[in-house]
């Protein structure tokens, strides 16, 4: 047992690395990226999302309905599975004809999926959820939606 949990000269290296960051708290948010979104202020979150909802309504136009939802993120499934943080979530829910929701669904989240840099969100009673206490560069992703042609052509064939 001892040898299969050993701790080799790479692991103890990069752990000594992460160690030598506490030295400097000030800085630490910004050398640590995971814990500059754990700490991030919900204000800011609130933020965003303001700042995005009218980019995505304006792109979903006649495809969905977009608009912002408090949520909580989780922080961990393993380490910390029932701790949770306030957030805010986009919230996208298709314009479809009735029995045809599910499919529209799909087709928003697999569209959101094949972007350079996918994007994953929950499906839940039947709206795609996108928590966005993650999303700190909206340009980047306002941009990336724009310049995707495939994006645009699998909302607005049948619209």
């Amino acid at each position: 047992m001892k040898r299969a949990l050993r701790v080799d000269k790479i692991t103890l290296a990069a752990l000594l690395e992460v160690i030598y960051l506490y030295r400097d708290p000030q800085r630490l948010t910004q050398r640590l990226p995971i814990l500059a979104d754990l700490t991030r202020p919900i204000e800011d979150i609130t933020s965003t999302a303001a700042q995005l909802l009218p980019e995505l309504e304006q792109l979903l136009n006649k495809v969905a309905v977009v608009n912002i939802q408090p949520c909580k993120s989780q922080i961990g499934s393993g380490a910390l599975p029932l701790d949770l943080l306030e957030s805010q979530a986009m919230v996208i829910k298709p314009l479809a004809a009735k029995g045809q929701t599910d499919a529209a669904l799909k087709q928003i989240a697999a569209a959101f999926r094949s972007l350079p840099k996918p994007v994953l969100g929950r499906v839940h009673d039947g709206c795609l959820y996108f928590d966005l206490r993650c999303l700190r560069d909206v340009k980047s992703f306002v941009a990336q939606l724009a310049d995707t042609d495939l994006f645009l052509r699998a909302f607005h064939t049948d619209a």
